[in-house]
């Protein structure tokens, strides 16, 4: 595979995830990525990272989708300085990190026009280097 990328800037506000979803899973699958399981767990890693963009973040949020080889990142980028931690599960959330730990290969945050940019990679990709 060469290297591939997307850009994408979602609109705030409660539909911002799904349609995420709907765009990173498109974008992948006319990449040639068309494993289910793979598409399935890539789905949620962005879902949690939009959500979190939009409940926590503030201003715009920008999506971006690379794929080189057998990896693939995604990353997430909003308008606020705070770095997410991992925390204890309640009623409202607190199982974002765990989900993203659990369904990638790492994630890092770096800061972005005075905002952060989280970027997941995301575990490889079957049948590929």
């Amino acid at each position: 595979m060469s290297e591939l990328t997307a850009h994408l800037d979602l609109p705030l506000g409660r539909g911002a995830p799904a349609s995420a979803r709907r765009a990173v899973t498109a974008v992948l699958a006319g990449w040639g990525l068309h494993d289910g399981d793979w598409l399935d767990a890539c789905a949620v890693v962005v879902s949690e990272l939009v959500s979190n963009a939009v409940r926590h973040g503030g201003g715009c949020v920008e999506l971006s989708i690379e794929a080189h080889g057998g990896r693939v990142t995604v990353a997430v980028a909003d308008g606020s300085s705070v770095v997410p931690r991992r925390r204890d599960p309640d009623g409202v959330g607190g199982r974002g990190i765990a989900l993203i730990e659990a369904l990638s290969a790492g994630w890092t945050v770096e800061n972005h026009h005075g905002g952060k940019r989280v970027r997941v990679e995301l575990k490889p990709y079957p049948g590929l280097p």
